[in-house]
C-alpha cells in the first residue's frame, strides 16, 4: 500500500451511508472435549439467528463475536490447543458462512486456528466473513504480552513472533492490516494495551477498530483508542461463564461496548448476561471529515528509532513452546531489559 501523506486514506466505496453495529456478548465455554465445540459452534449458529429474530429495530449490518465462541479458553498445551483449532476456510467458517449469506450480514469472530502454511503453530486470528460467505479479512493477533504472568507466557503465535516469516509471506502491509470494505475500513485485533497497533492502524486508514476480548478488558484502553485516533470502537467481551467449568461464572465478564470517536460510549451492554449490544455507525458522515491522526511525528521519531523492545521479534520461528510452562521456561532470560 502506498502511505498517503495528505492525511487522505485508501477506501472502497460505501454500501451504506449508516450501518448497524451487533455486538455478541456470548459465553465462551472450554470444551473439556473438542467435541464439545460443536455445541459451541451451534449455539453461535442459534445467537445469529436471534440477532434478526424480532420484527422491531435494526438489523445489524456486521455481528460482531469474541476471542473464542467456538472452542472456548482454558489452561491447555500446545497439543490440546491444536485439536480446537479450526481451519480457514473450513467446516466451522463454512457453517458461519451459511448464517452470513442467509442473513445478508458481516460477521467477524476469534478463533484458535490451524494454518497448514505455519506447521506446528497455533494461531489466534480474528476473521470477518461478507455477506457473500466468502471470507474478507484473517487478522492474526499481533503480539502478546511477555514477562507478566510469572512463570508462563502465551504459546499461541502472533506476527510479532514469527515477523520476518510473515513479511516475507505476506508482505509488510499485512503487519497491521486494515481491511477495505464497502462498510468502512476496519481494523480487527485481540492485541490489548498496545497503543501504537491502533495508532499505526488509524494512519493507514481504519475507521472502525473491532476488538476482541476473553475474560476481561481495560476499558480506559478501549476507549481511549477511540478517542485518540478518531475512529468508532467496538469491544467484545464473554458473558457469564457455565457454571460447570473449572472457572467462576464472573471470571472478568461482560463490559461489551460501542465506543464514538469522541471516546463516549454508545451503546453499552448493561448486564454480564448474553446480550446483543446494538449501535449505529454513520460511516458516511464520518469518512467526510475523518483524517489520518495528527501526529507531530517529527518530534518523536528519533526517540523510536533509538528504542529497543523487551523482547526481540522472531522468537517462535526457531522453536514454537508446547504449553503455558514451557512457553515460560523457553521465555525466560531472553528479555533485552535489566
Amino acid at each position: 500500500m502506498t502511505q498517503h501523506t495528505d492525511g487522505l486514506y485508501p477506501t472502497a466505496d460505501l454500501a451504506k451511508d449508516v450501518w448497524t453495529l451487533g455486538v455478541v456478548q456470548s459465553t465462551v465455554n472450554p470444551t473439556p472435549d473438542p467435541s464439545g465445540m460443536r455445541a459451541n459452534l451451534d449455539h453461535m449458529l442459534h445467537l445469529i439467528d436471534n440477532c434478526f429474530h424480532t420484527p422491531f429495530g435494526y438489523r445489524p449490518d456486521l455481528l460482531f463475536f469474541h476471542e473464542f465462541p467456538i472452542s472456548g479458553w482454558d489452561n491447555w498445551t500446545k497439543a490440546e490447543a491444536e485439536r480446537r483449532c479450526i481451519e480457514l476456510p473450513g467446516p466451522e467458517s463454512e457453517a458461519i458462512s451459511a448464517k452470513a449469506r442467509q442473513h445478508n450480514c458481516y460477521i467477524a469472530f476469534g478463533a484458535y486456528v490451524r494454518d497448514p502454511d505455519w506447521p506446528g503453530h497455533v494461531l489466534s486470528v480474528t476473521t470477518l466473513i461478507g455477506p457473500d460467505g466468502e471470507i474478507v479479512a484473517k487478522h492474526w493477533k499481533a503480539r502478546n504480552v511477555k514477562g507478566v504472568f510469572g512463570g508462563v507466557e502465551l504459546f499461541t503465535t502472533t506476527v510479532y513472533d514469527v515477523l520476518d516469516e510473515y513479511i516475507e509471506k505476506y508482505g509488510i502491509d499485512q503487519v497491521v492490516p486494515v481491511a477495505r470494505t464497502p462498510l468502512g475500513n476496519i481494523s480487527m485485533s485481540s492485541t490489548q494495551l498496545e497503543p501504537e497497533l491502533f495508532r499505526a492502524a488509524a494512519v493507514k486508514g481504519a475507521e472502525v477498530f473491532l476488538r476482541t476480548a476473553s475474560g476481561s478488558f481495560n476499558e480506559i484502553d478501549v476507549r481511549a483508542s477511540a478517542l485518540h485516533n478518531r475512529v468508532y470502537t467496538a469491544i467484545v467481551n464473554n458473558s457469564l461463564l457455565p457454571r460447570d467449568t473449572p472457572y467462576f461464572e464472573d471470571t472478568g465478564a461482560g463490559g461489551s461496548a460501542v465506543y464514538g470517536p469522541d471516546g463516549n460510549v454508545i451503546a453499552a451492554a448493561d448486564s454480564k448476561f448474553e446480550k446483543l449490544v446494538v449501535a449505529q455507525i454513520p460511516i458516511a458522515a464520518h469518512r467526510a471529515r475523518h483524517r489520518q491522526p495528527d501526529i507531530h511525528w517529527d518530534m518523536y521519531k528519533h526517540i523510536f528509532d533509538a528504542y529497543r523492545s523487551r523482547f526481540a521479534p522472531n522468537l517462535f520461528t526457531p522453536y514454537q513452546p508446547e504449553s503455558l510452562e514451557d512457553a515460560g521456561r523457553y521465555l525466560d532470560g531472553k528479555s533485552r531489559w535489566r
